[in-house]
């Protein structure tokens, strides 16, 4: 079963300075943090902050592409916890067909932002993460915060980009 999500915020994790993602469902019962890229840190940034680029970005082409192709993004789904990493799908939708892409969750999320289209966890990975079973009950940015800040380094080591 698929639990939607809203992207919460981005924050640096204060040990290894590696961007987080943060995912809240809206009910605000489940948190899943991802750590992501610099890079795609910065793209997710750009598009929550609404800034316009001199040129196109990787994910504003791909989003150009798919529209070109008049293929429309559904849903993009963190499908599955992995030896302690993140994959995710890109389903999309041309002429009444449905297909899934394989992807990167940090490419996923900035590809859904410019698109507009629904995220979701599937439970199973929201159950299997340590981490957001840990978070669960962490509701304010100010808790979720000093929680992160209290990992350990065996605690933020363990997801894989």
């Amino acid at each position: 079963m698929e639990v939607e999500m809203k992207i919460r915020g981005l924050m640096m994790d204060p040990v290894t300075n590696m961007p987080i993602v943060v995912l809240k469902d809206a009910n605000g019962s489940a948190v899943l943090p991802i750590w992501v890229g610099v890079y795609e840190a910065n793209a997710i940034a750009l598009e929550i902050e609404k800034v316009q680029t001199p040129r196109p970005m990787t994910h504003d082409l791909l989003k150009n592409v798919l529209f070109g192709l008049n293929v429309q993004v559904q849903k993009v789904v963190v499908s599955e916890l992995r030896d302690d990493t993140f994959y995710a799908l890109i389903w999309v939708e041309r002429n009444g067909e449905r297909m899934s892409i394989d992807s990167r969750p940090s490419d996923a999320l900035a590809l859904a932002l410019r698109v507009d289209c629904p995220i979701f966890v599937e439970e199973t990975v929201l159950k299997s993460s340590k981490i957001s079973s840990a978070v669960n009950e962490k509701s304010t940015s100010e808790e979720l915060r000093k929680w992160l800040e209290g990992l350990s380094d065996d605690d933020l080591g363990r997801y894989k980009m």
